[in-house]
């Protein structure tokens, strides 16, 4: 989205986007932090929850590893942005898409699954095996956020 200043001058209009996924403890969060770390310049994010579950410890660690704080986040539940005009919704659970069929406003809703680190982690023995699941999750959702910007601007209308 452009706009045309009085000067002339085009500057861009940051998107507004929102990761829903079902609690808001991980995966939303993580995408939220990997946007502002990454896109902060033209990404206005946030992210919620269709519940709270509170922020996952394990999350928050294997993002600090990375270099992104997001120990500051809360679990939010998605009624309260009900009064933000999202251009953009994704998705980043089944379970949030499958609930998520309609968001007030304008805003298009993309669904872009990551699988769910607790649940990966469930089956591993040790703390070092459960945080790997976090890890590849992490990355899996940098590499998305990484071209998030020209991926949704470029999306067909």
């Amino acid at each position: 989205m452009w706009i045309q200043g009085e000067e002339k001058d085009c500057m861009k209009e940051k998107l507004k986007v929102l990761f829903l996924c079902t609690g808001n403890s991980c995966r939303s969060q993580m995408a939220e932090g990997w946007t502002r770390h990454l896109h902060g310049d033209a990404v206005e994010v946030w992210s919620a929850g269709i519940e709270t579950h509170g922020l996952n410890p394990s999350a928050v660690a294997v993002m600090k590893e990375s270099g992104v704080d997001i120990s500051g986040h809360r679990s939010k539940n998605v009624m309260e942005l009900l009064d933000v005009s999202f251009d953009f919704v994704i998705t980043v659970c089944g379970d949030a898409d499958e609930r998520c069929p309609f968001f007030p406003g304008n805003a298009r809703i993309i669904h872009r699954g990551f699988d769910d680190p607790p649940k990966l982690a469930l089956e591993k023995k040790t703390e070092e095996e459960k945080l790997d699941c976090y890890r590849r999750v992490r990355d899996e959702i940098r590499a998305f956020i990484e071209n998030l910007p020209g991926f949704l601007e470029n999306l067909p209308e």
